[in-house]
């Protein structure tokens, strides 16, 4: 890593040296200046500056806002013989880091310098992640050729700069997460967090206090107070993905943020208050569970304020030659064009993400530089819809009732996940909760 460059900035020769001296063996690269005006001079060829308050001329507080005007990121510590309150209240008024009254020792100093250089490179790796992910989602970044994906970007346009809540329909592996994200990119709220929330993956216990956070004591473990989703997205973007698993109780303080953008912490009566954009997401029919009475409706309009349909990869198969050369390149490999009609043939049951798996396995176990047909790591029969047995009629299975055959393809379900409801219930194409109303009026626990 390169050395960090420290100007300082001090009329006082002897003083001016000494700092120099030790910030020097201390492994930073110092250029030194008697005046402000000298000082102007290099403040654009280091990484801090330590300027003393009272200098002839242009002072250290003019400094001080000419290097904030010329480059804000610029960290600037002021000294002053002068170490009155109002001396630091002010410096740090007009930007100043930190504020060094003298006489100081040079350890406290290499302290204050060493923290206001991690500050920064700290701020610079944020800004540099920001910008890099704003460039990962752009939706020139987001592979999608076809015209109903085309169709998508162009809402997400249109959409981004508002603050209207968005609901993103697909199955598991569409991209849905990609979309939420390229909307956030896209809008005025880009700058702040982008806060994903898995709705199935929080136990139904803890979703109240991870969404709306909880204070001391509020619960046994609780021992100090701690700000839920809601609060750390404050001014950005909360995506809440597979919101059809949300418990009823939470389904309602969800719907008084949408509405009011307030909450309480669990144990307290204190009203938060938060600014964010929710974008919703889920891969089954929320109108059905509004049927089954396990989401409400006036939550489901809320959400379904502009609704988008995520097409599967198997209703957009022009897409997947493209997406096929973007991975090959992502894991350094190549597809023969045998692989490649093979892999245009599969109907994609996992969509994009199976198929960035499948590409990666593939190369990964692949005998040479170019992956051959034979060598496409997937199963071509998983997936398919099977026959059933039918009765005469060849609607239902021999001798079934519909409720009989539904009672069947739950246990069937809850067998091969291993009694987890919240497998089962994706696997059944339900929510949660539709599950746990299907296992009640069924009778089973």
């Amino acid at each position: 890593m390169p050395k960090k460059t420290i100007l300082v900035v001090e009329d006082e020769e002897k003083l001016r040296r000494v700092v120099g001296l030790h910030l020097a063996a201390a492994g930073y690269d110092v250029k030194a200046a008697g005046t402000a005006e000298d000082g102007w001079k290099l403040a654009d060829q280091v990484d801090l500056v330590l300027t003393d308050m009272k200098l002839p001329g242009m002072d250290g507080i003019q400094l001080l806002e000419k290097i904030k005007q010329q480059n804000a990121q610029t960290p600037v510590i002021v000294m002053s013989a002068f170490g009155t309150v109002e001396n630091a209240v002010e410096a740090m008024k007009r930007g100043a880091v930190d504020f060094l009254p003298k006489p100081f020792s040079l350890d406290h100093l290499s302290v204050v310098v060493d923290k206001a250089l991690e500050v920064r490179q700290l701020r610079d790796e944020n800004r540099d992640l920001r910008e890099a992910l704003g460039e990962k989602y752009q939706l020139d970044n987001i592979i999608g050729h076809s015209p109903a994906m085309q169709e998508i970007f162009a809402t997400v346009m249109r959409v981004a700069p508002t603050r209207a809540t968005v609901l993103l329909a697909g199955e598991s592996g569409v991209g849905k997460d990609m979309i939420g994200r390229a909307i956030h990119m896209h809008s005025p709220r880009k700058n702040h967090q982008y806060v994903k929330i898995n709705c199935t993956a929080i136990p139904e216990n803890l979703m109240e206090s991870e969404l709306f956070g909880y204070e001391k004591g509020a619960f046994t473990g609780a021992n100090f107070s701690k700000p839920g989703k809601f609060e750390q997205a404050d001014g950005g973007t909360v995506f809440l993905d597979e919101i059809g698993d949300v418990p009823g109780a939470i389904q309602v303080k969800l719907l008084r943020v949408l509405q009011d953008k307030e909450f309480e912490r669990l144990g307290s009566n204190k009203t938060q208050h938060t600014d964010v954009r929710v974008v919703a997401a889920t891969n089954v029919d929320l109108r059905a569970a509004l049927e089954n009475g396990t989401f409400r409706e006036d939550l489901y309009y809320r959400l379904n304020v502009v609704p988008m349909n995520i097409p599967p990869l198997r209703e957009r198969k022009e897409d997947i030659p493209y997406l096929v050369d973007h991975f090959a390149k992502k894991f350094n490999g190549e597809i023969s064009e045998g692989a490649m009609a093979r892999l245009v043939a599969y109907h994609w049951p996992g969509n994009v993400r199976e198929l960035e798996n499948v590409i990666e396995r593939s190369i990964l176990l692949a005998k040479g530089p170019r992956v051959e047909a034979d060598e496409i790591r997937i199963d071509m029969s998983i997936g398919r819809a099977r026959p059933a047995a039918t009765s005469a009629d060849g609607f239902l299975p021999e001798g079934m009732t519909l409720d009989q055959y539904e009672q069947s393809l739950i246990k069937e379900a809850l067998k091969r996940a291993n009694n987890n409801k919240s497998h089962a219930a994706r696997l059944l194409g339900l929510t949660r909760n539709a599950l746990r109303y299907r296992l009640t009026q069924m009778g089973i626990e």
